[in-house]
């Protein structure tokens, strides 16, 4: 009779269980990150229609300005409704329009735990995470959690244009 050996590692429940609870454990910081890739979100205009568009936020300048000032358009005057605003992820930009003729830009990443903000309405720019809401005109918070103002983003109008710098 012959004594077979065998080189394999045995794996104990215990082990098993552990790792798998770390590896769910790891799965729901990774979605809470503030590192995760802005999404596709809502956004709507005071009085009214939604349109799509993506997480990303700065504050700026109004009105227009003469040319040669550089920057990289970002969006079209006419994509950003009166009293509302649009979310431009792949900018990591809000950009709103307060009042008519005034556009403000602002960081898209909620200052109370750094996730994306979801969509600009009734004069707010609002973060789904925790609900924090900030003031379109200036990024001041309107309601906590959030403590602190959105970072505000330098932005210039070029005609049609609404190009950050």
């Amino acid at each position: 009779m012959t004594e077979r050996t065998e080189n394999t590692p045995s794996t104990s429940r215990r082990t098993l269980f552990a790792s798998a609870g770390a590896v769910g454990a790891a799965a729901l910081l990774t979605a809470c990150s503030a590192e995760e890739t802005p999404s596709t979100a809502t956004t709507t205009a005071a009085g009214g229609g939604t349109t799509g568009a993506t997480a990303g936020a700065t504050s700026g300048s109004t009105g227009s300005t003469g040319g040669g000032s550089g920057g990289t358009a970002i969006a079209q005057t006419g994509d950003i409704p009166v009293g509302g605003g649009k979310i431009i992820a792949a900018a990591g930009v809000v950009v709103t329009q307060p009042t008519a003729g005034t556009f403000k830009a602002f960081d898209s990443m909620c200052t109370h735990q750094q996730c994306p903000l979801s969509g600009v309405a009734n004069g707010t720019i609002n973060c789904d995470c925790h609900f924090s809401k900030f003031s379109i005109t200036d990024g001041s918070v309107v309601s906590p959690p959030a403590t602190k103002a959105l970072a505000e983003k330098t932005i210039v109008v070029e005609g049609a244009d609404i190009k950050l710098k």
